[in-house]
């Protein structure tokens, strides 16, 4: 059967000054989805896209928006995101009192819904969730702060995506494991190899500067496939 790895462009690396610019450039790519981080500047110490902002961008893109909330008050953001008409969003689990709540508010406006780990976090905490969900993101580095460059992938990344893989294959084999934070050139063949199947690119990937996205594209794809070890690999 074929494999599929889905490619998610983190569009806080692109040119925040002309998102609109940025975002047509991406689709001219044949991509399909926008990674976008809301962050409260509490729960990460960052703040790069505001909710009209992306209320603007959703007018002027018919692209499908990837959610991920970073945020202490998740039932707030999601209530917004549900408003803006988004595709999917992923909630952190670490601040979140009331979990099955926010996934059943979610689903029930027709929305994928994921849950974010941090890079510590147990996977034992999706135990009860895993059946009801579609994603996980797991978190490679702290998140929100991809911009200090010593901050690397942990340590145990891998590990953590082979267990959550096979937890995955086990209980609910359509949920996509994706995985954020230094997700790099060199890094992806270890972590598509390890089972990751949907790719947060951010500025050691897709958006390495003094490349064209074109060609950076081509070096994800290729970093794809030689983690797959297969030709007949599909990347979306």
């Amino acid at each position: 059967m074929e494999k599929q790895v889905k490619l998610s462009p983190s569009i806080m690396c692109a040119d925040l000054v002309n998102l609109e610019n940025g975002m047509k450039e991406l689709e001219e790519l044949g991509l399909d989805t926008l990674h976008i981080d809301v962050i409260d500047g509490t729960f990460s110490p960052s703040m790069p896209l505001g909710l009209e902002t992306i209320k603007r961008m959703r007018e002027v893109t018919s692209m499908n928006f990837d959610i991920h909330i970073m945020a202490n008050d998740n039932e707030f953001f999601i209530q917004e995101m549900l408003k803006i008409g988004v595709e999917s969003i992923t909630f952190h689990h670490e601040t979140s009192l009331h979990v099955d709540r926010y996934i059943q508010l979610i689903k029930q406006a027709g929305t994928k819904v994921g849950v974010a780990l941090n890079p510590s976090t147990s996977l034992t905490v999706l135990d009860y969730v895993l059946p009801e969900i579609d994603l996980v993101c797991l978190m490679l580095i702290n998140p929100g702060f991809a911009t200090n460059k010593n901050e690397k992938q942990v340590p145990y990344a891998t590990k953590k995506i082979r267990d959550l893989q096979a937890k995955i294959a086990e209980v609910n084999p359509a949920v996509q494991l994706q995985v954020d934070g230094r997700v790099s050139l060199d890094s992806i063949p270890q972590l598509v190899e390890a089972g990751a199947n949907n790719l947060v690119l951010g500025s050691t990937s897709l958006f390495i500067k003094g490349n064209t996205l074109t060609e950076n594209k081509q070096k994800v794809e290729e970093a794809v496939r030689q983690g797959l070890g297969e030709v007949n690999a599909h990347v979306l």
